[in-house]
């Protein structure tokens, strides 16, 4: 029963973390666990023993065709005290033995500490060990048996032989998957601390297969030995015997092995019925779902797989959110249109500078956390008004915002939007941030909006007039009352009503360019 392979490389477990137990595990309640645990597993194992016996005792006297036997008193006593010190002393050690792979791993709950890569491997293949167990022993009973009544009547040892042989295996079976489904808490608990990157258990195909050939396929070959008995001894196969053996064999075949595929299938549904619910709630969008691992074989690391899967798309939507803040979302959007591809497009834009005033004395006279908290009000007010009127914010510099109307995305009156972002702002900062002052400037103009650097590091961004004469406009502003200007190109390229609100008020030599700059204020209330 190896581990199905794995196609590509197989890196090494991670080590186990350092850090404390879950609370789950701690104190009483890992004790609990423990406890809960060791009973149940205790108790599925004695039953599975018993129908496993109870079996060898209906199948050799009442199904198996085969001659009479000469000494009935003589080989029942025989079995009868074989058979109970195989009950009282032989299935409680083997239950005890393979306990103790168990017990190994179930050590560091009592310690409470992580598990090691070995206590680990402990707790996933303890039904593995039980199978084994178990396989062992009945093997070994089913030679012992033979061997005594073969002492007593030598026409029983196939019969025993060969019926204690196939009820272990059957018992062997029921046992590993009732251990597998009672020591998953354990598992989950191990596997929520200390991950595994290959598998530590049969695969889906070796478990499907041996639970079809350990839960039907046995009987099925029972029933083929009993009819190579008949027919090597057509005298002792009497019809009813026959009839009762087929009877036996194919109910034993329909029920067991309905209930071995039931525990097998179970085993297998449950962590995918898991998998496909999370699936369906990380599409949703909830981003903190993840799934307990709980197997060790390629289930589980289908199960790590889609927790790893899911923290990736938390951090890829973390880092696009955020990357989105940082350069607003048309940007972002458009990144992934146009790739790293260096360069960009003339555009008709207007521009928007809003500067503080005395900003280098504010971060003199006042401590850091002071001016980075006033700040952010001061931007909260400037992004509020940007973004209510379709405006882009390029970048914060310093204490300073450079904001553009038509790139990246087109819009309908740039222009006139910005121009309408000037007045509110120079109307909404004055009351809701009175102890910054600040410069507006608003030009309007073509300009080469695109991806500005180099492929290693780069930004999108505006260049051109506009984007001087904006900054230029900026600090003439703060000479005036309302400390906002605006190009007379901008307020003619706007539309009415908005290029009604504002008032020409002469032209000024802006430093960087070659004419006088017409300049135009807002009309009075």
């Amino acid at each position: 029963m190896a581990p199905e392979q794995q196609d590509g490389p197989v890196v090494p477990a991670p080590a186990p973390s350092s850090g404390a137990l879950p609370p789950a595990l701690t104190g009483k309640k890992g004790m609990r666990l423990v406890r809960r645990v060791r009973r149940r597993l205790f108790l599925a194992v004695a039953l599975a023993n018993l129908i496993g016996l109870a079996v060898v005792i209906v199948c050799i006297w009442f199904v198996l065709p085969g001659g009479d036997i000469s000494d009935v008193a003589s080989v029942a006593a025989l079995n009868a005290i074989v058979g109970f010190v195989f009950l009282v002393v032989v299935v409680p050690l083997a239950i005890l033995w393979g306990e103790g792979w168990l017990r190994a791993g179930r050590r560091w709950i009592q310690e409470e500490r992580p598990p090691t890569d070995g206590e680990l491997t402990a707790v996933l293949r303890a039904p593995l060990r039980l199978f084994f167990v178990h396989t062992t022993v009945w093997l070994t009973a089913a030679v012992v048996f033979s061997v005594l009544n073969a002492i007593v009547e030598f026409e029983l040892v196939a019969r025993v032989g060969f019926t204690v042989a196939l009820a272990g295996l059957v018992t062997s079976a029921i046992a590993y998957l009732l251990a597998e489904r009672i020591t998953r808490p354990l598992a989950k608990a191990a596997l929520s601390i200390s991950s595994v990157s290959k598998p530590r258990l049969p695969g889906i195909t070796t478990r499907t297969v041996l639970g079809w050939l350990l839960g039907s396929g046995v009987p099925l070959i029972g029933l083929i030995i009993v009819g190579i008995f008949a027919l090597a001894d057509p005298a002792s196969a009497t019809k009813t015997k026959l009839a009762v053996t087929m009877l036996v064999l194919g109910g034993t075949a329909l029920v067991v092995g309905a209930g071995v595929e039931l525990l097998g299938a179970r085993a297998i549904a449950e962590p995918i019925t898991s998998l496909r619910k999370a699936i369906r709630r990380l599409a949703q969008g909830d981003l903190d779902t993840r799934v307990e691992v709980s197997d060790g074989s390629v289930l589980g690391l289908l199960q790590s797989g889609f927790n790893d899967m899911a923290r990736g798309v938390q951090e890829r939507e973390q880092l696009q959110d955020l990357y989105q803040r940082q350069v607003g979302e048309d940007v972002a959007l458009g990144a992934l249109e146009r790739g790293s591809e260096l360069g960009g497009e003339l555009r008709e834009v207007a521009v928007l500078f809003v500067d503080v005033v005395g900003s280098t004395e504010l971060a003199a006279t006042r401590p850091p956390h002071e001016v980075v908290a006033l700040l952010n009000r001061f931007f909260g007010v400037v992004i509020d008004e940007v973004h209510g009127h379709g405006g882009w914010v390029n970048k914060f510099q310093g204490d300073a915002t450079l904001v553009v109307f038509g790139a990246p995305t087109e819009l309908d009156d740039p222009a006139g939007r910005a121009l309408a972002t000037g007045r509110a702002l120079a109307r909404r900062l004055p009351d809701e941030v009175p102890e910054l002052a600040a410069g507006i400037g608003v030009a309007y103009g073509p300009a080469v909006a695109g991806n500005i650097g180099d492929e290693r590091r780069f930004e999108f961004t505006v260049i051109g007039d506009p984007v001087n004469e904006a900054a230029r406009l900026t600090e003439l502003a703060k000479q005036h009352t309302p400390m906002v200007l605006a190009s007379a190109d901008a307020v003619e390229a706007a539309e009415a009503p908005e290029c009604d609100r504002w008032t020409d008020c002469g032209t000024a030599d802006l430093r960087g360019r070659a004419r006088p700059t017409r300049l135009a204020t807002p009309t009075p209330d």
